[in-house]
């Protein structure tokens, strides 16, 4: 009972966290037909999100080469992190979270700490849908397909396609290596199934909660013009528990990284399919196709008469 209203109290402060920071402006349309737009929006807006995608590295190619190097420059030293994060920051940084995964299911994204950031998210659109607050629905909306990509590109491919193996405990010390952990930061390539669940062998790279928390926090941080609140619950969730994660230090800021990458380009590309849906309806509007009339007296030496003039 205490988890249940712990989860019930964590989900209506994340609520109107984020309601005071953007005036809440109810639609008098139909509450399922301002739902259905959402939606609507929402999928027509899939292919802008990946064109989104390419275009953030695409549209600098300095600055993407400058973050390659970066990213090179971080595998380069992950022995030296990784080594002080497994003996100088996680011992300083040891905290769990109350369990409040209520919900019993399978599915990935419900298990443990995760239930931190969905909860709040379908809160967010069950609350939303409930007084006819389009915004909120859009946002919860965004951040569960940021959720989704985030699965798709971390877990699915990126994890698939680089089969890096996770670090060995104590990388300082002269413990036997047990596979699949290992002590070579350069360790790629250990090739397997794409695994649709949490696995050890070879998913190091990148961190799908990573990507996964950052993503969100970004698209609640450009959705509601706010930093604080959604790095902070973010970061939060993220180092409870910090030692189960098992990656190297890289791995965690690429995840960073690629999350912020997503976050971004989902909600420019919503709020390019918002404006598009607009227009659409601008120009489709019959009320927009007014014309006016005029009756102008005409008087010549042939004839007397009036003209009529219209302007659309």
């Amino acid at each position: 009972m205490k988890t249940k209203k712990f989860f019930i109290f964590f989900t209506l402060s994340s609520i109107l966290c984020f309601s005071q920071t953007d005036s809440i402006k109810l639609k008098k349309e139909p509450r399922f037909k301002i739902a259905a737009t959402v939606l609507r929006n929402s999928i027509l807006a899939v292919p802008s999100d990946f064109t989104e995608m390419g275009h953030t590295l695409s549209k600098d190619w300095e600055r993407t080469a400058i973050y390659a190097g970066g990213i090179v420059g971080l595998i380069t030293t992950d022995k030296i992190t990784t080594s002080f994060l497994h003996d100088q920051v996680e011992p300083a940084i040891d905290y769990s979270l109350p369990k409040i995964d209520v919900i019993k299911t399978r599915v990935y994204f419900l298990d443990g700490n995760n239930a931190y950031i969905l909860y709040p998210i379908l809160g967010l659109y069950a609350g939303s849908f409930a007084i006819n607050y389009p915004k909120g629905q859009i946002v919860a909306v965004n951040a569960i397909k940021s959720i989704t990509y985030s699965y798709v590109i971390s877990h699915l491919a990126l994890k698939t396609v680089f089969a890096r193996n996770r670090p060995q405990r104590s990388l300082s010390d002269n413990k036997t290596v047990e596979a699949p952990w290992t002590k070579d930061n350069w360790d790629f390539g250990n090739y397997h199934p794409i695994y649709f669940k949490a696995s050890d062998d070879g998913t190091s790279f990148p961190s799908f909660h990573a990507t996964f928390y950052f993503s969100v926090a970004k698209v609640f941080q450009m959705e509601y013009n706010n930093y604080w609140i959604p790095y902070t619950i973010a970061t939060g969730v993220f180092l409870a528990d910090l030692k189960d994660h098992n990656h190297w230090v890289s791995e965690l800021l690429i995840g960073g990284l690629i999350g912020t990458i997503i976050g971004k380009s989902v909600v420019n590309s919503s709020r390019k399919q918002i404006e598009k849906d607009k227009n659409t309806a601008l120009n489709l509007n019959p009320r927009r196709f007014r014309m006016s009339k005029q009756l102008i007296p005409q008087i010549s030496s042939s004839m007397i008469g009036l003209h009529f003039v219209g302007n659309f």
